[in-house]
């Protein structure tokens, strides 16, 4: 049997290109850049936040659960569709880092703390980014009092969560599926890397997810840069989608400047909007923005430029939006 073009030798690359790392020298030439022209700047205005509802979250649950998304911060969303409850790429801690002391700090806390989570069901990690694989958040979510959620991972990941105690993880393949109480998880392509020591880059995959519930299609994007895969996402999906295309799709917005450093690997708005597009997705949450400080562009300017490509293209509002951390919309429901 033939192996996968993105299975190479020792580890995994992109469909559409390969990615190649940044050498240590532009590494610092875009570094030194930043910190002479004072980038990135601080906000203009402050990230909106709003208590979470957590009446409307905890009773939102079984038979008559409406499909909803509640925005946690970054790329951790609670999404509440099928009756069950999911989460993605959860980050709690103070630092997207390995280090307590050292490394991006949270500017905002999350929209809810872990003690204020309902019951998950399963956790949806797209890559082993800290700031998208976060040990301490995992470790308390499998220690949740009902019992571990799945940990729906990448390929080469599944070893890693159990040599750490966490035991109830299931290890998927681009394409591959796996089936949870009604719900179908798919892992799907996109355009990053993966790393979380020197020695380890390109060893295990990365990807985004596609949930298919009876009453909602989510996806969810991980981290990405743009490429024909979400061409390939939607025409993969066309058979069963006769409704439409996804109910919801989570977009990464932020997290993009300087291009030349940041492209193939992070979305701006322009691509993000152009992702929505090639989905054919009925609606969009822009998220990966607003939390941590990555890269060269001001926390609050993805929102910013969100609305103004949004309004050139004349799309509505309600097509391709944000939230307040902590904020829920809920998801008119499939048939």
């Amino acid at each position: 049997m033939s192996r996968p073009p993105h299975h190479r030798r020792g580890g995994f690359q992109n469909n559409h290109g390969d990615f190649e790392a940044k050498s240590l020298a532009e590494v610092i030439r875009w570094r030194w850049s930043a910190a002479r022209r004072g980038l990135p700047p601080r906000p203009l205005v402050p990230i909106p936040a709003q208590p979470a509802d957590l009446g409307f979250i905890h009773g939102n649950a079984g038979p008559a659960q409406a499909p909803a998304v509640t925005w946690v911060g970054h790329a951790t969303v609670l999404a509440q569709v099928g009756g069950l409850n999911l989460l993605t790429d959860p980050i709690f801690s103070e630092r997207a880092s390995p280090l307590p002391f050292a490394g991006p700090k949270r500017e905002q806390p999350p929209g809810l703390a872990l003690r204020e989570l309902p019951r998950i069901d399963a956790v949806l990690v797209s890559h082993n980014h800290y700031d998208h694989l976060d040990l301490p958040s995992c470790r308390a979510l499998a220690a949740q009092s009902s019992g571990s959620p799945l940990f729906a991972v990448p390929l080469g990941l599944a070893d890693w969560f159990r040599r750490r105690g966490i035991e109830r993880v299931v290890e998927l393949d681009w394409w591959q599926s796996h089936g949870l109480d009604g719900l179908e998880l798919v892992l799907v392509p996109a355009r990053h890397w993966s790393a979380r020591g020197l020695g380890d880059r390109m060893k295990t995959l990365w990807g985004g997810f596609a949930v298919f519930a009876p009453d909602c299609h989510l996806f969810f994007a991980g981290d990405t840069g743009y490429s024909r895969d979400f061409t390939d996402i939607r025409e993969r999906f066309a058979t069963r989608q006769a409704e439409g295309g996804f109910d919801i799709a989570l977009i990464p917005i932020g997290a993009y400047e300087p291009r030349w450093f940041m492209q193939d690997q992070h979305v701006n708005v322009e691509e993000a909007l152009k992702i929505h597009a090639d989905l054919g997705a009925k609606r969009s949450l822009g998220v990966h923005w607003g939390t941590f400080e990555l890269t060269d562009e001001a926390l609050d300017e993805p929102p910013r430029q969100l609305g103004w490509q949004r309004a050139a293209q004349g799309l509505a509002e309600e097509a391709f939006f944000t939230l307040a951390i902590g904020e829920t919309r809920r998801i008119p429901p499939r048939r």
